[in-house]
């Protein structure tokens, strides 16, 4: 006899589990998508809520200057929009909003950890530590110096979780440290199915028990996480915009703990902590590099005369001697503009990238397999990204912008790999601030506390 029922298609459930998603961006049949709402699968609710006051309910934005009215050809009549989380697609009164209610994905419970790696014995604490907050649902802060091995020694509380049936996130609030993760944990996992999600990722099928995204891309999941890890949870947008931690409660399951790790904790992160992890050295055991501090006078008119300061240039000349690989950092995208002509002229594979940057992944590639000699650059790559040998200049450290921990994290970029365990740090500055002096007693100070054990 012929089935004439509906059989609920696998991929649906599978992309719409833990997903608050918007009902005219489906990728699915119609009549598909309408059989599981008649079915009570999915879930719908309003996409913003009028009253008492309005809300986003994908992205919780209720800050009235972010809705606008206009006159929609849909339901002809005045609707508003959230422009807030605009970039993930327009969500709008009269917008309906998808939640998976139905049947729940397989989860998978043998994960495999392919890691032939050795923590060293501070690591092996802390990971200990974070496992044990795992095994009782508490929430967990890891500060560590940058370089310290944050991400080895998530290995064995995410294995542990994945083997649970548990469902991970490890979110962060920049694209390069997603990017950076990603390649990692698939080749640790290499039997897990695994997402990140970032903007302008490709489409990726099957259920994910593991997932990478940024802060932003919670916005789209709804109580679809037991276990949340924030990575460097202290940087901008994440530590400016109020709703990225709304949308990280949103996430995760309503019993579920969140892990926060930075190398540079803010008092609130600490104050908000019982438990706490801290580890003052890098993995290899060598002193973090100490930036030094070089006066650079007058260098942004310099560099719209259309020339580079003398030790600006000096600096880049010996790095591309030496044939080590740099980065230089500067405070304005104009900045960038202006400059990297007259660094091509030193030479002509030299790059810039900035958060618009369509080809930034691609470009930071390049770097990574040595295709070019540097990158000039913004504070977006101020963390998430790990080079062998790399050397490190930031133009105009005393602007405001260059926070302290930002100068912290730009350090840290130097020194990481066990064979190039030291390098230069230097900030060009038209006048030495609090934010760089606090940055170089910082890193001195870790220095002391790690090597004083």
């Amino acid at each position: 006899m012929k089935y004439k029922g509906w059989l609920l298609p696998p991929a649906m459930r599978d992309f719409h589990e833990g997903r608050i998603w918007l009902r005219e961006h489906t990728a699915f049949a119609k009549q598909d998508i309408q059989r599981a709402i008649a079915r009570k699968y999915l879930h719908i609710i309003e996409g913003i809520q009028t009253t008492p006051r309005l809300k986003c309910n994908r992205c919780h934005n209720d800050k009235p200057q972010f809705f606008t009215l206009f006159d929609c050809s849909k339901c002809q009549r005045q609707c508003v929009y959230c422009r807030h989380c605009l970039s993930m697609g327009r969500v709008s009164s009269c917008s309906q909003l998808m939640i998976w209610r139905g049947p729940k994905a397989y989860r998978k419970r043998q994960h495999p950890l392919q890691w032939t790696g050795q923590l060293t014995e501070l690591q092996q604490q802390t990971a200990d530590e974070l496992l044990e907050s795992v095994k009782v649902c508490r929430s967990h802060l890891i500060s560590a110096v940058c370089g310290a091995g944050k991400t080895e020694l998530l290995f064995q509380s995410v294995h542990y979780a994945l083997e649970k049936g548990l469902r991970v996130c490890i979110a962060a609030p920049r694209t390069d440290v997603v990017l950076e993760l990603f390649p990692r944990f698939q080749k640790v996992f290499p039997q897990t199915i695994i997402h990140a999600y970032y903007s302008g990722a490709p489409k990726q099928d099957g259920y994910a028990q593991l997932v990478l995204a940024t802060t932003h891309q919670l916005y789209r999941f709804e109580q679809a996480f037991d276990v949340m890890i924030i990575d460097e949870a202290d940087a901008f947008p994440y530590s400016f915009d109020k709703t990225l931690a709304s949308a990280v409660q949103k996430a995760k399951t309503a019993q579920a703990p969140i892990y926060f790790m930075t190398a540079t904790p803010t008092q609130t992160l600490l104050n908000d902590f019982k438990h706490r992890s801290f580890i003052p050295k890098r993995y290899h055991n060598k002193p973090l590099p100490v930036p030094r501090f070089s006066s650079l006078w007058g260098y942004e008119k310099s560099l719209q005369r259309g020339k580079l300061p003398r030790k600006l240039k000096e600096w880049t000349e010996e790095r591309l001697a030496k044939n080590e690989p740099f980065l230089i950092f500067v405070p304005k995208i104009e900045l960038l503009k202006m400059a990297t002509p007259l660094f091509q002229k030193l030479h002509d594979h030299i790059l810039a990238v900035h958060a618009d940057d369509s080809d930034r992944k691609q470009k930071v590639l390049q770097l990574r397999n040595e295709e070019i000699p540097g990158l000039l650059t913004t504070t977006i790559l101020e963390r998430g990204i790990t080079l062998k040998n790399i050397q490190v200049a930031v133009v105009g450290a005393e602007s405001t912008i260059f926070t302290a921990s930002a100068l912290i994290q730009i350090a840290g970029r130097v020194g990481r790999h066990e064979a190039y365990a030291d390098g230069d740090v230097v900030f060009f500055h038209h006048g030495v601030t609090l934010a760089m002096d606090e940055a170089r007693e910082t890193i001195i100070y870790n220095n002391k506390i790690g090597f004083s054990q």
